[in-house]
C-alpha cells in the first residue's frame, strides 16, 4: 500500500460519516454519535496527514505552495468543527454548517485527491510513498486510540 492508497481509504471513511451526518435531525442520539465520529475521523486524520504527508511535501519546492494550502484546508474545517461542538445539537443553524462542512471537506478531499496527489507523486519516491503509508496509518491508529 501506498500513501495515497492509505489516505484514500479515509477518505471514503469521511464521505461516508458526512453522508450520515447531513441526514440526521434534532438532537437525537443519531447525530449524536454521527457527529463524534466525524469529529475524531477528521481530527486524527489531520494530525497524521499533516505529519507523514504535508510535512515532507511542504519540504519540497515543487508541492510546498499546495501542501500548505492543504493544511489551511485542515484549520478551516476545524472552525467549523468547534462551531457545531459549540452549538446545540437541535439549533436551526447546526445542519446548515453540518452541509457547509460536508462541503468544506469534499472540496479538500478533491483537490488531495486530483491535484496534490498527482504533484506529490511526482516528487516522492516509492520507497517514500511506501513508509509514508506505514507511518500514516500506525499514526491513524495510534491517535485513534487516544479518542
Amino acid at each position: 500500500m501506498n500513501i495515497f492508497e492509505a489516505i484514500r481509504e479515509d477518505h471514503e471513511i469521511q464521505r461516508d460519516l458526512l453522508d450520515q451526518l447531513v441526514q440526521t435531525s434534532g438532537d437525537s442520539p443519531e447525530r449524536r454519535e454521527i457527529f463524534q465520529e466525524v469529529k475524531k475521523e477528521l481530527d486524527v486524520h489531520a494530525i497524521a496527514e499533516e505529519r507523514h504527508f504535508y510535512i515532507p511535501l511542504i519540504e519540497a519546492d515543487k508541492t510546498q505552495d499546495q501542501a500548505r494550502h492543504g493544511v489551511h484546508e485542515h484549520h478551516k474545517i476545524d472552525e467549523l468543527l468547534k462551531q457545531l461542538t459549540e452549538m446545540e445539537y437541535d439549533n436551526t443553524a447546526w445542519l446548515t454548517i453540518a452541509k457547509q462542512l460536508q462541503e468544506k471537506v469534499d472540496h479538500h478531499l478533491e483537490d488531495e485527491e486530483h491535484t496534490i496527489f498527482q504533484l506529490a507523486g511526482k516528487v516522492l519516491s516509492e520507497s517514500d510513498k511506501k513508509s509514508y503509508a506505514d507511518t500514516y496509518k500506525k499514526s491513524m491508529e495510534e491517535e485513534r486510540n487516544k479518542y
